[in-house]
């Protein structure tokens, strides 16, 4: 257990969420030039046990939900325990349960972020991988925030991106005509296809940049731990304008089968989640 600075809180997990990455560096945490030693999971919910003395916003007993970002820690989310900043987690707002609370903060966050790196103006915008989390996220916030949305989806996902408020689902989509472009699948270079000269293309993965072209503007995000932010997006998934999909639940104690399991279902399936 990590110590507790003053602005920490120690959360007791409930459940926390799986990502492909936390399958990638347990397999292969050398190609990261992660140490030996490092702990997994990104998103997690719990309840707080224990709160540092600078911390006045949140209290022993408070429902929380947040993202634990340094893949280099020893300690992470999947764990009985998380320390973090008190900045990192976001109380949990009424008929939201702590399982369904630990698929949202990475997904939430990334594309919160991403659609922050888009900026203004608002124009058309394509979400590649609409019917996975992160795309999930992007499409109903986009659509929240007046970009006219295109949905990329895999076909037979397309009733998934139905209650999001997009235009049009797509299982293809038209070259170079959009004025922006989230990749929440990770297509990468072949996503720059579908978008305008000039135009803005964000993707999903930092450490493999996408090399620009046709004045197109090029970034990637590296999702951060925001609480504030958080705070705004839960909201969104209690009263059900952002659904949230659970493909699974499994012990935390059967961790290597069910990252097993989870690497071989599709992203559109939904999160999958440990309990400890």
């Amino acid at each position: 257990m990590p110590s507790l600075r003053p602005d920490d809180v120690q959360v007791q997990v409930a459940a926390a969420g799986w990502t492909f990455f936390d399958s990638f560096v347990a397999a292969d945490h050398a190609t990261l030039g992660l140490p030996d030693l490092i702990g997994l999971g990104f998103d997690f919910s719990g309840t707080v046990v224990a709160v540092g003395v600078d911390v006045t916003d949140l209290a022993v007993g408070d429902r929380v939900a947040g993202l634990h970002a340094d893949p280099t820690a020893p300690a992470r989310a999947h764990a009985e325990h998380v320390v973090v900043p008190s900045t990192h987690v976001a109380p949990l707002p009424a008929g939201l349960d702590l399982e369904t609370a630990a698929a949202i903060p990475l997904n939430a966050l990334a594309a919160r972020q991403a659609l922050d790196l888009l900026g203004a103006p608002r124009g058309s915008l394509l979400v590649i991988g609409a019917a996975g989390g992160v795309g999930t996220w992007a499409t109903a916030l986009a659509v929240r925030e007046g970009w006219t949305v295109d949905a990329l989806v895999k076909p037979g996902t397309e009733h998934l991106v139905d209650p999001l408020g997009a235009k049009t689902a797509l299982t293809a989509a038209r070259g170079r005509s959009y004025d922006a472009a989230i990749d929440a699948a990770g297509l990468q270079q072949a996503s720059l296809a579908y978008v305008a000269d000039g135009g803005r293309f964000v993707g999903v993965k930092p450490g493999w940049p996408v090399p620009p072209e046709r004045d197109i503007a090029v970034s990637a995000i590296t999702t951060t731990a925001d609480g504030p932010a958080l705070s705004a997006l839960l909201p969104l998934a209690a009263d059900g304008t952002v659904p949230v999909r659970i493909a699974g639940r499994r012990p935390l104690s059967e961790a290597a089968a069910a990252y097993a399991e989870a690497a071989d279902a599709p992203g559109s399936a939904g999160r999958w989640i440990l309990v400890p």
